[in-house]
């Protein structure tokens, strides 16, 4: 087992975003769209202990907010589009983002709890 610190924190959450094993960075993260796979198949490291909640949900719901609300307010002032032409487009929009956000935020937030050791993930180990 190496020291908390001697690990590298933004290549691991990187790893995280992309849905690869924090340890590793090959095996895949994920089995599904949301579901965190119990070990890694490359490397056997456990991920049964994440805790992630609804934390990506919370997560992709303020940076949608805050990335579509202000290109709300420039599209409408600019541009004055029909008002359903522009709840379509913004609608579809926030949907979009969101499902493209969930399950890399969730990734990162895995990634977080084992790079700190969190929840009963033991720390990282070389």
């Amino acid at each position: 087992m190496t020291d908390i610190e001697e690990t590298p924190f933004w290549p691991t959450i990187w790893r995280g975003w992309r849905r690869r094993c924090p340890q590793c960075g090959t095996g895949p993260m994920m089995t599904g769209y949301l579901t965190v796979r119990d070990h890694c198949p490359v490397c056997r490291e456990d991920l049964h202990h994440h805790r992630a909640d609804d934390g990506p949900a919370y997560l992709a719901i303020m940076i949608v907010g805050h990335v579509m609300a202000p290109l709300l307010l420039v599209v409408f002032e600019m541009y004055r589009p029909e008002p359903l032409i522009l709840f379509t487009i913004f609608a579809v929009g926030s949907v979009a983002l969101s499902l493209y956000l969930l399950p890399r935020l969730k990734g990162a937030i895995v990634a977080f709890q084992w790079v700190r050791g969190m929840h009963g993930f033991p720390g990282p180990s070389s």
